[in-house]
């Protein structure tokens, strides 16, 4: 159970977050900034390609990676398909991954390689393969990795991963993968990359926008900032004890509701659901009306609070990628309908107006920080806290 006294203790947050998650929500704006002058300082904003890649696909391991494709697939559109190289292996360990190309795979497409650790011999082994069969190859990890040598010895393009100035190699390889602070670090210099290809518009102004928009976010979502006021705070509460069902309109919303939804396992230990409107109506709506309905079982109000653990119940999170507008053709009203009709509770999260990347800023950093609060005020963390 979710201890909401925690979220408005910046103090007692601040001794539970051994992993540094809110720190990293509030430095994403910073990351973004830094891993954009890494990308110019690699070259990035002297390329002069010829025309843009048929395909685009990525390798990397974790949610972050995930993330990564997720969101470029999203901004690319319709310029060019983006795959994501699944991983095999017996484990998810650096030594036991690997990935392949697809037997089409050549040398009008581009291999992007994100990743926090750089030391998987799975990734080593793609790069090789890539440059064997022509493929640009482009990667971000950690400078002083194995990788980085893989890559330049391919004659393919490495950008540092960015790190804080504070920050060691050490503690920037404890960071969780499933972050805000993995997820800015590999995302920015492919944003710059793909803006250079023409697959994407992501001009350094855009950038810096990003980040602006980042550093307000951090400020209104901050553990300063009580539940009442606070947009992130306010989410966590809501979903404490429900059984999320992350419901998005928009093509940036879609990656943004599947990363939210994977962060809030592996972070806070909360299964989730996402689903893209309209079919997430009748995907999820038998959800609404079986077990975990809100008024699944009529003994529940009289169950013992303190001796029998609360059953999930299903609280739907509308997440829209810009402001709604009067007139505009949208699934928003029928899922509304839908969530009220079977008595089941509604968030939503949209934001402020303004370019499509500032959009998908604001809502990565509304859940990021949303599962940084779940994460910290659960019962396990308050109990080791105390």
């Amino acid at each position: 159970m979710l201890d909401e006294t925690l979220l408005d203790a910046p103090e007692a947050l601040a001794l539970a977050d051994r992993r540094d998650l809110l720190r990293g929500a509030a430095e994403a704006g910073a990351r973004v900034r830094t891993a954009a002058r890494h990308a110019a300082e690699a070259g990035i904003a002297e390329l002069s390609p010829e025309g843009r890649p048929r395909t685009v696909l990525v390798a990397g391991p974790g949610v972050a990676a995930a993330g990564v494709a997720d969101l470029i697939g999203a901004l690319a559109g319709a310029a060019a398909p983006v795959i994501r190289l699944q991983p095999t292996g017996v484990a998810h360990a650096a030594g036991a991954l690997r990935w392949a190309l697809p037997g089409w795979a050549g040398s009008m497409d581009l291999l992007l390689v994100p990743t926090t650790d750089g030391s998987e011999p799975g990734l080593a082994l793609l790069v090789e393969q890539a440059y064997r069969r022509g493929l640009t190859v482009v990667a971000v990890a950690p400078a002083a990795s194995p990788l980085s040598d893989s890559v330049n010895g391919s004659r393919g393009l490495f950008v540092p991963l960015a790190m804080a100035p504070h920050e060691t190699a050490e503690e920037s390889a404890g960071t969780p993968g499933a972050g805000p602070v993995a997820l800015w670090a590999l995302f920015t210099p492919l944003l710059a990359l793909l803006d250079r290809v023409g697959l994407v518009e992501a001009p350094p102004e855009a950038l810096d926008q990003v980040a602006d928009r980042l550093d307000r976010m951090a400020e209104r979502c901050g553990p300063a900032i009580a539940t009442y006021g606070n947009p992130a705070k306010t989410l966590a509460a809501e979903l404490a004890d429900s059984l999320p069902l992350v419901w998005t309109e928009g093509e940036a919303a879609g990656p943004v509701g599947r990363r939210f939804a994977a962060v809030l396992a592996e972070l806070a230990g909360l299964p989730a659901l996402a689903g893209e409107l309209p079919e997430a109506l009748p995907a999820h709506g038998m959800l609404l009306a079986g077990g975990y309905a809100a008024g699944a079982d009529p003994d529940d109000f009289f169950r013992d609070r303190v001796e029998e653990p609360q059953a999930l119940r299903a609280r739907v999170v509308l997440l829209r990628d810009r402001p709604a507008e009067a007139g505009a053709l949208s699934a928003v009203p029928a899922a509304r309908e839908l969530a009220l009709g079977h008595e089941t509770a509604i968030s939503e999260v949209e934001p402020e107006a303004g370019s499509a990347l500032e959009n998908l800023a604001e809502l990565l950093a509304v859940t990021d920080f949303a599962a940084a609060y779940l994460s910290l005020a659960s019962a396990g963390l308050t109990a080791t806290a105390g």
